[in-house]
């Protein structure tokens, strides 16, 4: 069991900057795969970064959505993951969510399976 709670989103102009959190309680088990994902109104649900577990080699995946403007980081300590997110356009609007899962898989199957668990949201707001 895996609960996980956003935080950082809000209201922001065009080119500006968010860094999301998301507070995760894993106890004493902290290999999992985790990742941020997103959800505009009136589409689906798609990855935006991914960072395995260290066990299994703590690679790291940018999806196209954001690739170049984000990154995605984590504290195993302080039980966070993080998403520092750059040059934000109106088309990045949308409720972002961090998720966990055993092993990485594909975003695609991962955001259409909705695997493992998943947090409640935050929104983020980009205005032109």
């Amino acid at each position: 069991q895996v609960d996980l709670a956003e935080s950082g989103g809000g209201s922001v102009q065009a080119g500006g900057s968010l860094k999301l959190s998301c507070k995760a309680s894993w106890g004493a088990d902290n290999e999992w795969c985790l990742g941020w994902f997103r959800q505009a109104p009136g589409k689906e649900l798609e990855g935006v970064a991914s960072i395995e577990s260290d066990q299994n080699g703590g690679k790291i995946i940018y999806e196209d959505s954001m690739k170049g403007r984000v990154i995605i980081s984590k504290d195993i300590g302080k039980e966070m993951l993080y998403l520092q997110m750059n040059g934000l356009k109106p088309e990045d609007s949308a409720m972002y969510y961090c998720a966990a899962v055993s092993f990485c898989v594909s975003s695609a199957t991962w955001a259409k399976r909705r695997l493992g668990y998943w947090g409640q949201g935050t929104r983020v707001t980009v205005s032109s």
